[in-house]
C-alpha cells in the first residue's frame, strides 16, 4: 500500500507478463477477453463513458451489474476507471501498461474508499490478477480458496 497526492491510501500491485502491451491490453479491455478472468462489460468504453459490469468468475460470478464509469482511456497503455456497486463510494481502479523488452509490466492501482483496509481488496484484486495471469499464459485458473490462504496475512500487515 502506498499513499497517493491527495494522502488516500493505494493499493498497488504491479505484475510482469512476458506478452506484449497490445495483448495485455486486448485482455484487460476486450469484453469477451475480459470476461475469462474478471467479467462480461457492454456499453460506451470511452473517456466519459459508462459501461455495465457482471463479474464471470467462479466465485462472484452471476451477481448484479456494476456500473462503471470511465474516466480516462488511453490504448494500450492507461485505463482509469469508477466502479460503482448500489449507493457505496466508487471504487477508483487504474491499470497502467508498460512495455518491458517484448513483454509488460501491469501496474494495477485502487484507491481505497474510506474505511476500507488492504485486508479488504488486496486477496480479491491478488487474485483476479493472477486469473489474468493464467488467462495470458494458458494455465490453469487459480483457486479462490488457496489464494486467500496464502494471501490474506500479508495485506493484514
Amino acid at each position: 500500500m502506498v499513499r497517493g497526492a491527495d494522502g488516500r491510501a493505494v493499493l498497488r500491485f504491479r505484475r510482469t507478463h512476458t506478452e506484449p502491451v497490445a495483448d495485455v491490453w486486448s485482455a484487460v479491455t476486450d469484453p469477451d477477453r475480459c470476461a475469462r478472468w474478471f467479467g462480461r462489460w457492454s456499453g460506451d468504453g470511452r473517456p466519459g463513458g459508462t459501461v455495465e459490469l457482471v463479474l464471470t468468475s467462479d466465485v462472484d460470478g452471476g451477481g448484479p451489474p456494476s456500473t462503471v464509469l470511465v474516466r480516462d482511456c488511453e490504448p494500450p497503455h492507461r485505463l482509469v476507471v469508477d466502479i460503482r456497486e448500489g449507493d457505496g463510494e466508487p471504487w477508483e481502479l487504474s491499470v497502467a501498461l508498460t512495455p518491458d523488452g517484448d513483454g509488460t509490466v501491469l501496474v494495477f492501482e485502487q484507491v481505497l474508499p474510506e474505511g476500507f483496509s488492504p485486508t479488504d481488496a488486496g486477496p480479491g484484486w491478488h487474485w483476479y490478477l493472477d486469473r489474468l495471469a493464467a488467462v495470458l499464459a494458458g494455465t490453469p485458473m487459480p483457486d479462490w480458496e488457496a489464494t486467500l490462504a496464502a494471501t490474506a496475512p500479508h495485506y493484514r500487515g
